[in-house]
């Protein structure tokens, strides 16, 4: 039996006018924490950024110990330490396991 992924709806395009309440690197955790073995491609095309530009973030986020990519086969799976501190001074008294509840 064939089994077949959903491939996520692109995310329109957003204008230089418009703004979001979360960062790109917000969008990109919250992608991989729905889908931990999702293509970077795919994450790119549901936030509606670059490939590149989630290839950047997602070094970022392992840099600072939110992620841990683990190489499962020829694909990435990606961990999240969900109890890291956020990183502004605002936000560093809740962590990402709330951030990530918030967007279920």
């Amino acid at each position: 039996m064939k089994v077949t992924k959903k491939i996520p709806t692109p995310a329109k395009k957003v204008k230089k006018s418009d703004w979001t309440f979360l960062s790109n690197h917000a969008h990109v955790l919250i992608s991989l924490h729905k889908e931990p073995d999702a293509r970077l491609r795919d994450v790119a095309n549901l936030v509606g950024i670059t490939e590149r530009a989630v290839q950047a973030i997602v070094k970022d986020l392992v840099d600072a110990g939110v992620l841990v990519r683990e190489k499962e086969g020829r694909r990435n799976k990606y961990n999240i330490h969900t109890d890291k501190p956020l990183r502004h001074n605002l936000e560093s008294h809740h962590n990402i396991s709330e951030l990530l509840r918030l967007a279920r």
